[in-house]
């Protein structure tokens, strides 16, 4: 069922407005680095799918995150990827202007215009600086993301919050709901103050002034660890922000351990606030003891996600499935050799595009892993290589195993980029007749959905509770791949063993647990694909009822609908009205 969402006061005018620092609009426009931008695209894509009246803000990125190389050893090198938006985005007339570090920063928006599967439009606008007005270093500010020292970061994210509802009023806008998708856009709410006090002093705010603007505002949090949350010196934050807006936040309490802390700024001017996952709310509220922090876990854009063989089977056997991702339930009633059949057409186009890119020959008989995500240490890529000869008599005694993997570490990580060395060297070590190790380079949007599409098991090691959420397994789930995970982030939920996938058992130790790796793909995995296909097959079908039914951005949105934008007890809930039947 199509579903046009209606509430009290919501209108083109009146949108949820929706801010993030990176956003997956295109895999053409790499104004992204990986989960949290592809996070927010697939929300946006549901958004336009649904009919929710909905406006997104960002930053331009004009040279993107950057393109991987990595050289024979698995060292790690970094390229600008650099794009035009005046070539491919709607120019904005309206340019507004922000007071950074004493002076002020000219701020203009490019559109993008997000079409859903009925028509509907959800806008997105990219936030530019490079405008000759500007002093050379304020050009920069949205040149590239993640980039530059701190004083940079803290810049870019007054450009983000505070320019983000600037140019939205500009515009036209008058949003009802303001979503901060993490904390990079916490100082919107600063700018809402300003709005509230008609440019007046916002250090000698009210109470009221400050209530008023909660009302408007939801924070979702990502991050289950203190070093991921933006922190600033007070020195930065007077300097930077100026006198007033700092004196503001340090009497709100947004300044935490003697630093301001963009989580707090968020927490202090909310009225909802949300981690990723079941377990990652709980963790949320173990690091925030004194907030209300509730759980709306992640989801996929399954029209995105879902590779052209599955896409064509859902088309012929669940002609709705786009418009209403529920419908995917119904694939537990899919001939099993339909799945069966678009799941070798996936695999297919993976390894042909791994030939492409390294030259080396894979074989789609043969059994295969896939590992791709961020190269940060705790996601443990090296857990699987933990006792390297027991990996290597699996392989021998199973007819063969193939494993792919991908990932980028932030230029500033080298841990990370020493992760992606130590993986590469224990491959070269490894690689047989009988097990082949692939390390393919620069992850990005095109690669990412060929290996959720075409491997036959998706695997994902993190060390608990690290994993706020995770979305590659709900990709792969889409496409009938089940998981072999550890018990973290959506896992938790998405877990029934033997029926979506199986766990890795939580042993607390990094031997134990690798341990349980190996049994579960000895004992069980490894069994089934090899001597009971149909067994193997019904477990890829209820991947896709089970998880892919479920995991995904429109069932995600319809929560924030009904508990964070629209509660009761704050505006009158969401309506959802079946659109009319076509005469």
């Amino acid at each position: 069922m199509s579903f046009v969402w209606r509430s009290e006061g919501l209108s083109d005018r009146n949108p949820i407005a929706y801010l993030s620092m990176e956003i997956a609009v295109t895999p053409d426009m790499p104004t992204y680095s990986g989960g949290l931008g592809v996070l927010a695209g697939d929300t946006l894509r549901a958004a336009a799918d649904m009919g929710l009246k909905m406006v997104a803000v960002t930053l331009a990125h004009r040279y993107g995150y950057f393109r991987q190389h990595l050289d024979s050893d698995g060292a790690q090198a970094e390229e600008a990827q650099p794009w035009n938006p005046e070539s491919v985005l709607a120019r904005e007339e309206p340019i507004v202007r922000l007071m950074i570090e004493g002076r002020q920063v000219a701020i203009r928006a490019w559109r993008y215009d997000m079409e859903g599967v009925t028509g509907h439009v959800v806008p997105v606008y990219f936030l530019d600086t490079d405008l000759d007005e500007n002093e050379a270093n304020d050009r920069q500010l949205t040149d590239r993301l993640y980039g530059g020292d701190s004083d940079h970061r803290l810049r870019q994210e007054a450009v983000l919050g505070m320019g983000g509802a600037r140019i939205l009023d500009a515009l036209g806008y008058q949003p009802v709901v303001y979503h901060m998708n993490e904390g990079h856009a916490a100082l919107l709410t600063v700018a809402l103050l300003e709005q509230e006090r008609h440019g007046g002093n916002v250090d000698s705010a009210s109470d009221e002034d400050i209530e008023s603007v909660r009302q408007q505002c939801i924070f979702t949090t990502h991050t289950p660890v203190p070093a991921g949350h933006d922190r600033f010196s007070p020195e930065q934050a007077y300097r930077i922000l100026g006198e007033d807006r700092a004196r503001l936040l340090e009497r709100v309490g947004a300044f935490h351990d003697g630093l301001l802390n963009m989580t707090y700024v968020a927490l202090r001017f909310t009225r909802f606030v949300n981690g990723v996952a079941m377990q990652h709310g709980k963790v949320s509220r173990e690091m925030f003891p004194d907030y209300e922090i509730n759980a709306i876990t992640n989801g996929v854009h399954a029209g995105t996600w879902t590779g052209a063989a599955f896409q064509a089977t859902y088309d012929r056997q669940l002609p709705r499935w786009r418009q209403d991702n529920l419908t995917l339930r119904y694939a537990i009633d899919i001939p099993e050799e339909e799945i069966a059949a678009a799941h070798a057409d996936g695999k297919r186009a993976l390894l042909e595009a791994v030939k492409e890119r390294t030259g080396v020959e894979l074989h789609p008989e043969i059994f295969t892993i896939g590992f791709a995500r961020r190269a940060a240490t705790y996601k443990r890529s090296d857990l699987l290589f933990h006792d390297a000869q027991r990996l290597a008599q699996i392989a021998r005694d199973f007819g063969g195993m193939q494993i792919l993997y991908a990932g980028k570490a932030h230029p500033a990580d080298e841990p990370g980029k020493a992760m992606i060395r130590h993986v590469i060297e224990l491959a070269k070590h490894l690689n047989s007749d009988a097990l082949e190790i692939v390390y393919l380079e620069n992850y990005e949007w095109r690669l990412g959905a060929l290996l959720t599409g075409g491997v036959d098991l998706w695997l994902n090691t993190p060390k608990r509770p690290y994993e706020a959420s995770g979305t590659s397994g709900m990709k792969a789930a889409l496409n009938g791949v089940p998981s072999l995970s550890i018990l973290d982030g959506w896992w938790i939920e998405g877990w029934i063993e033997g029926v979506t996938g199986w766990a890795i058992a939580d042993r607390d130790d990094e031997r134990g647990e690798a341990a349980s790796l190996y049994e579960k793909l000895e004992q069980l995995i490894l069994p089934l694909y090899t001597r009971k296909p149909e067994e193997w097959q019904r477990i890829m079908r209820s991947a896709i009822a089970l998880n892919g039914s479920y995991f995904n951005t429109q069932r995600m949105l319809e929560q924030y609908v009904l508990n964070a934008y629209f509660p009761e007890n704050a505006v009158q809930s969401a309506k959802v009205v079946p659109e009319p039947a076509a005469v």
